[in-house]
């Protein structure tokens, strides 16, 4: 069995990542099958309930309000179309929900009580739910905890020391901090990144390198090829090859092997025997549904058919954890 480890050198993690394809797959697949049924997937759902107007300036992404694309600002949906959308998501097959807002952080006002309302009513569910609301204080992730949040996610994006290229208006120790908040409340952490932004192999290895060196790996890390969006400084960024996937996925299984390492943005453009590669490296979770927040995603029927093909089936909700026990009241705040 191999050991979870928190002290990984970069070298090391390059060492794993620069070796032959082939020989790579073989160790991450073999890891996998020591801490994963290689049979099953995650299936998650992620909808945006707040979409637009964002006043940061990440590089990647259509909701900037700065800049010009066709993404149109939305503001916070009601809790009962959530809800709604959530137990779509459920009969689907899906087991984990995230509802995504469109803000630099959490404020404590109605919106925010809004949000808690919808993660009690997920969780009631029997959905894994997961929140990616930007920023947090130790004291609004402790109220999505109490209201029965599962996961908070928060991506580092890419390295440190390429972070500043892709984004200035908050810092790679902002992330850090909020994700450090999330697990001092007792929430599970997502975190990952995305490819195709211009960045090198060593940056993809400093960005793996200060996941797998937390005080606790993350449960879930997200690997997502950039969808380059018109209108965004992005948008001209060439196609990331499914090599270049396959190799983050599968040092991702190896440093991080209890981890669910999910194949996220970027699957629409890849073929079943490409995605078949990526979950025989190690990936086992996806995001369902023909949307991830305002990027495209396979339909319903093109996954359903993938699994068929794969003989793959969607991993059950909390397999081996309990359910969030929810201790919120609400108490209403100031707007």
């Amino acid at each position: 069995m191999t050991p979870l480890r928190t002290d990984w050198t970069r070298a090391e993690i390059a060492d794993i990542y620069n070796s032959p394809v082939l020989d790579l797959v073989y160790r991450a697949a073999t890891v996998h099958r020591q801490h994963h049924d290689p049979q099953e997937v995650q299936v998650c759902t992620l909808l945006s309930v707040k979409t637009g107007g964002c006043p940061e300036d990440c590089a990647y992404c259509p909701q900037a309000a700065r800049y010009h694309t066709d993404v149109k600002v939305q503001k916070l949906m009601e809790v009962d179309e959530v809800l709604t959308a959530a137990q779509r998501a459920k009969d689907t097959g899906s087991t984990r929900f995230c509802m995504g807002a469109a803000w630099r952080e959490v404020r404590d006002n109605r919106d925010f009580d809004k949000v808690l309302d919808m993660v009690q009513g997920v969780n009631e569910m029997g959905l894994e739910v997961c929140c990616t609301l930007g920023m947090l204080t130790e004291q609004q992730a402790q109220k999505l905890k109490d209201a029965g949040l599962y996961a908070y996610n928060h991506n580092l994006d890419t390295s440190e020391e390429f972070y500043g290229d892709i984004i200035s208006t908050r810092t790679y120790d902002d992330r850090l901090d909020t994700l450090g908040h999330a697990r001092k409340a007792g929430i599970s952490v997502c975190s990952g990144g995305i490819i195709g932004m211009g960045e090198t192999d060593t940056d993809r290895i400093g960005m793996l390198h200060t996941l797998a060196t937390l005080p606790q790996h993350p449960e879930s890390v997200p690997v997502n090829a950039l969808v380059p969006v018109e209108g965004t400084p992005l948008e001209d960024q060439p196609r990331v090859s499914v090599w270049e996937m396959i190799r983050m996925i599968a040092t991702a299984r190896i440093i991080m092997p209890k981890a669910m390492v999910r194949l996220s943005a970027g699957r629409v453009r890849m073929n079943t025997e490409e995605q078949a590669l990526c979950f025989l490296a190690g990936a086992n979770s996806i995001f369902a549904g023909d949307k991830l927040l305002t990027t495209p995603n396979p339909s319903e029927d093109t996954d359903t058919q993938l699994f068929q093909t794969l003989n793959i089936r969607p991993r059950k909700a909390f397999k081996d954890q309990s359910q969030p026990a929810v201790t919120f009241e609400q108490i209403p705040m100031a707007v």
